[in-house]
């Protein structure tokens, strides 16, 4: 199975950003550790500061993958035109996060994309990467682009 994981605005700072909202880790350092503990799944990953490139690998990837692991940072929060080229695509979308949204800031407790996902995994840190994965695991589909 072809699963893309897609990191949003400010994504590329983990292990040096607020290390106690976000930890120390890297996600270029923790790619390999997913690559690993998944064989059964193939795990591309790509990660954009820019909304339009983010909408733009999706609309790439939502008719061919099996499924999008998304955490589209800031975006979550004020992105309708993200919102609407995930409820465009076929390929189902995990929304994660690394905090947990609800013990934060008012603003951060509304996902304008969680509605066109299959389910939204908060708080865990770089492990929510890994529980979305699982769902994607235990999928076996019957085609390549379905909706779950």
């Amino acid at each position: 199975m072809q699963i893309l994981i897609l990191n949003g605005p400010n994504l590329n700072l983990l292990g040096q950003r607020e290390p106690g909202i976000y930890g120390t880790r890297s996600f270029d350092a923790y790619l390999p550790e997913l690559q690993e503990a998944f064989p059964n799944l193939t795990i591309d990953y790509f990660q954009s500061n820019h909304e339009g490139q983010l909408i733009d690998k999706l609309h790439e990837v939502g008719f061919t993958y099996h499924g999008v692991v998304l955490n589209a940072g800031g975006y979550t929060h004020t992105s309708v035109a993200l919102a609407d080229a995930i409820a465009a695509i076929n390929t189902p979308v995990v929304e994660v996060h690394l905090s947990n949204l609800h013990a934060r800031e008012e603003f951060r407790h509304k996902s304008l994309i969680g509605k066109n996902c299959v389910g939204s995994i908060a708080g865990f840190k770089l492990d929510s990467y890994k529980l979305a994965l699982h769902y994607f695991d235990g999928l076996r589909p019957k085609r390549v682009g379905f909706r779950v």
